[in-house]
């Protein structure tokens, strides 16, 4: 994820480099923020999801959840289709195809899953090759937003004398510039992924085992947490960066059991298959913790990448199922980033 005004940025920077002024500018600059506007239909969302069905909220889900279908190559196609249809200019669909597709991209290359291939496939995928706080791909894109508030403030009569050798050089160079900073961009943003992809291959021949490119995160800048089953009951995680390979490493447990609950892997095995059921599928790498207490068996799910990662919005979500083991029905309840609990609706899972 890129925060919200560098996506902006990024729409004027595509408007800029192409020469668009006044509404067409403008219109560029919202598109490339368009994506997000599905937190209003999340708000629908939320307000219907608890009375219908199980599989009528999921589908609702993929329609209407933050980053599902309004972050989609379907979403982006239908959006492009109307621009030609509405203006006829093929620069301007181009251009708007351009900052609408960015968003996409850059969201997909931080450290969201998505949907991009919906209706067409639920299957969830990432490419999590871009720290969501990188410098260049956060901090490059405010230089257009800059250079339009100069601008517009010298235009209302503000800021005169000030950054005037700044906005001369600019005026000078004005194609050049901008389009030297989207290459810039784009470059950074084409090289991280390869780069990712040397670094997971190298680790998989150190381990001697295949590593998921899509479930190796970036943690910091330049660094990664990448995860496999170890063995049926471990799986090793692993802290791995572009200088110095893996350089640390640690084991996590699939199944934990406490106070001897009988058929222990079998409550486990169930939460499984209930949690394929349900969505947005956050959990890559699932850890079960079962205990009883007063009669009745909880299992905890979790990440095994829970511990190894503050403030992150996936993989530090907490499911916890309190079953009665004679009627072997069930309560489930949620809580994300350590936040507070809250009980989840029999219509979660299948």
């Amino acid at each position: 994820m890129v925060n919200t005004l560098s996506h902006l940025g990024i729409g004027f920077l595509i408007a800029l480099a192409l020469g668009f002024k006044g509404k067409k500018r403008g219109s560029l600059a919202f598109l490339s923020i368009l994506p997000d506007l599905d937190f209003i239909p999340y708000i629908f969302f939320a307000l219907a999801s608890d009375s219908v069905s199980h599989e009528t909220r999921n589908q609702l889900f993929y329609l209407l959840g933050h980053r599902e279908f309004m972050h989609s190559i379907l979403f982006i196609l239908l959006v492009t289709l109307f621009i030609w249809l509405k203006t006829k200019d093929r620069l301007f669909t181009a251009a708007g195809f351009a900052a609408i597709f960015s968003h996409s991209y850059l969201d997909y290359a931080t450290s969201w899953k998505m949907r991009p291939f919906y209706p067409f496939s639920t299957e969830t995928s990432i490419m999590g090759a871009v720290y969501f706080f990188d410098p260049l791909a956060n901090l490059l894109p405010l230089l257009p937003l800059f250079i339009v508030l100069v601008g517009y403030a010298k235009r209302r009569g503000k800021w005169n004398g000030k950054f005037n050798n700044f906005c001369t050089f600019v005026t000078n160079n004005r194609r050049s510039f901008y389009r030297t900073l989207a290459v810039v961009l784009v470059v950074w943003l084409t090289v991280l992924p390869v780069a990712k992809f040397f670094l997971v291959n190298n680790i998989s021949e150190a381990e001697g085992t295949k590593i998921s490119y899509q479930g190796t995160y970036p943690v910091s800048f330049g660094k990664f947490l990448a995860a496999y089953p170890y063995n049926d009951t471990h799986y090793k995680l692993m802290e791995v960066s572009y200088w110095s390979g893996i350089e640390r490493s640690d084991y996590i447990e699939k199944v934990n059991a406490t106070g001897g609950v009988p058929d222990a892997s079998a409550y486990a095995e169930r939460v499984g298959k209930l949690y394929s059921t349900a969505v947005p599928q956050e959990i890559d790498y699932p850890v079960y913790s079962v205990s009883e207490d007063n009669g009745s068996v909880t299992v905890l799910l979790s990440d095994a990448r829970n511990s190894y990662v503050e403030r992150w919005a996936y993989f530090r979500t907490v499911y916890r199922f309190v079953f009665d083991p004679e009627s072997r029905e069930y309560e489930a309840y949620a809580s994300e980033q350590e936040g507070r609990e809250r009980k989840l609706e029999e219509n979660w899972f299948g």
